[in-house]
């Protein structure tokens, strides 16, 4: 069985965030999905018992604990609980560094307390109708005043994009001269020209709130410029290894509950007078499978361990990256053609599998991302062959 190097406190904190799911959020999953959105309670009661932003310091309120182990803990088991569609993480891990990484004292002390107790729900926002992956062809723009920035533009696809108390937005602030001079801005819920659209509806993740987002002469304060001003576009290449980590942890955790639903379900059922899971492609197709899990949660704990000592690569968050989210639609799809006409029903859960898991290989950067970031590594001048390198 594959060994893991979690701590006895991890495992311990593993344990009490398993029943937390079990009381205060699975019993509510289902009606979160058909509302749309999950209750801001969710976050209020993960703050009250320290299950959301572990990581900053204890004066805002954290545990000043930065060992991603912990974050991984929480992603695993929420997905492993098929509550992947409330998206904490993305709060958590994902948006809330944003702050400590890059904000100034004033602004930690002024947002991290609630968005550590759940009061303030976070969001990002980049993506825009003409602009995914290529954040040079963003078009939001924010010019500078005296004492503020005006903002303009539109966001599509936001997650947490109706339930944000507070956006990290990117603009570009020097449009006409330099495509990647950018900056990010804190705009918080309220602020006047700043207005949501609807609620989209999406093939999978139903709970997870995702919307447009509107800014029309946005006034945002200078002391909410997050960071300097024109560094918005290094600071988001800076966020995404981690951000690709996060998405790989979760990949993997819901590509293991995919399988483990089917082997419980071919040992079960029974065709031609014996169990599915006695057939040879049955046992084929089900071996094969688990060794690529395997191989690829091996990856996933090497490159945590990367990221705790401060050498993950963009490359390697890349390949976990893509080799977790294709893992997560071929594990689901796996299941549901062994499910046969079981596994197109909503009522088992493999079908909610496929459905949430096909996002994967697109957010957070396409599989066709990864392989230009990838490949532009491994195929440069300055790659190292694996039998020259120093271990």
């Amino acid at each position: 069985m594959l060994q893991r190097d979690f701590t006895e406190e991890q495992n311990m904190f593993r344990d009490a965030y398993r029943k937390f799911l079990a009381s205060e959020i699975v019993p509510h999953m289902e009606g979160w999905r058909e509302a749309g959105i999950v209750d801001r309670e969710a976050f209020r009661k993960a703050g009250d018992q320290g299950f959301l932003m572990i990581w900053p310091d204890e004066k805002y309120g954290g545990l000043g604990d930065p060992d991603f182990r912990f974050e991984q803990i929480i992603i695993e088991e929420t997905a492993y609980a098929r509550a992947s569609d409330w998206y904490n993480s993305l709060h958590s891990r994902l948006v809330g560094p944003y702050l400590t990484r890059f904000g100034s004292e004033e602004q930690c002390q002024r947002f991290l307390p609630g968005c550590i107790s759940g009061e303030t729900i976070l969001a990002i926002a980049m993506t825009e109708p003409d602009a995914g992956s290529d954040l040079a062809g963003m078009r939001a723009t924010a010019v500078e005043q005296e004492d503020h920035w005006v903002l303009n533009g539109s966001k599509t696809y936001i997650s947490n994009g109706i339930n944000a108390d507070l956006v990290v937005v990117a603009a570009k602030t020097d449009p006409d001269n330099n495509p990647h001079h950018m900056s990010l801005f804190l705009v918080e819920g309220g602020m006047e020209g700043f207005e949501r659209g609807r609620n989209l509806d999406k093939m999978g993740l139903k709970a997870q709130d995702t919307a447009e987002l509107f800014f029309n002469d946005v006034k945002v304060p200078k002391e909410n410029v997050l960071g300097e001003p024109g560094k918005g576009f290094i600071y988001l290449m800076q966020g995404l290894a981690e951000e690709r980590l996060i998405g790989a942890a979760g990949y993997i955790a819901t590509a293991q509950l995919s399988w483990d639903l089917t082997a419980e379900y071919v040992k079960e059922r029974k065709a031609f007078g014996k169990p599915l899971a006695a057939f040879q492609n049955t046992q084929f197709k089900l071996a094969e499978m688990r060794t690529e899990l395997d191989v690829a949660q091996c990856f996933v704990d090497q490159c945590v361990r990367s990221f705790n000592a401060g050498q993950l690569t963009a490359e390697d968050a890349a390949k976990a990256k893509l080799v977790t989210s294709e893992l997560s639609v071929a594990a689901a799809d796996l299941g549901v053609q062994l499910h046969g006409g079981a596994g197109y029903m909503d009522e088992y859960p493999i079908s909610r599998q496929y459905t949430d898991a096909r996002i994967n290989t697109i957010y957070a950067g396409s599989s066709e991302v990864m392989k230009i970031i990838i490949s532009r590594d491994c195929l440069s001048d300055d790659y190292v062959p694996f039998n020259t390198r120093n271990f």
